[in-house]
């Protein structure tokens, strides 16, 4: 997983709703990228509606917010429509998932779900400064108060 202050895993991504995005090309601005686990699942659902709801906020402060799952594409785009999304959803459905963006992240992890083992996304998210770096993170989300936290901590860098 990236340490605060390193320089942030660079990475293109295909999106549901326009161009692929590379991490790169936002240098100059900041970028939240969210890691969620699945898409449509509840706490899922609260995360990226919560960054969507305060979207205008974040675009305020220049910051640019990107969500990213292993779900195809067609998973995100009637994720998006069901619960009108507003951030960019991006797919990380490469195989294997150990050469994913999720596994450069460190969020590609062992999980334990009622006594079973899978490998599955450590929702997480990571504060990319303007110069490229990791300015903060957050692993093992919980979901409540975790938009305004991440918010936040970027006004306070202002």
């Amino acid at each position: 997983m990236p340490e605060t202050g390193e320089i942030a895993p660079d990475f293109t991504l295909p999106r549901d709703d326009g161009p692929p995005l590379t991490l790169s090309d936002q240098r100059g601005q900041r970028v939240v990228l969210f890691f969620y686990p699945r898409d449509a699942t509840a706490g899922c659902t609260a995360q990226a509606r919560g960054f969507s709801e305060r979207l205008d906020a974040f675009t305020a402060l220049g910051t640019q917010v990107w969500g990213i799952s292993r779900d195809s594409l067609a998973s995100h785009a009637r994720f998006r429509e069901k619960h009108a999304l507003r951030v960019p959803l991006l797919s990380d459905a490469q195989e294997p998932a150990e050469n994913g963006v999720c596994a450069l992240y460190g969020v590609w992890r062992e999980k334990k779900l009622y006594g079973r083992v899978h490998m599955g996304i450590l929702r997480s998210t990571f504060l990319i400064g303007a110069d490229g770096r990791i300015a903060a993170s957050w692993t093992g989300v919980r979901v409540p108060g975790h938009v305004d936290a991440v918010y936040d901590a970027i006004a306070d860098t202002r």
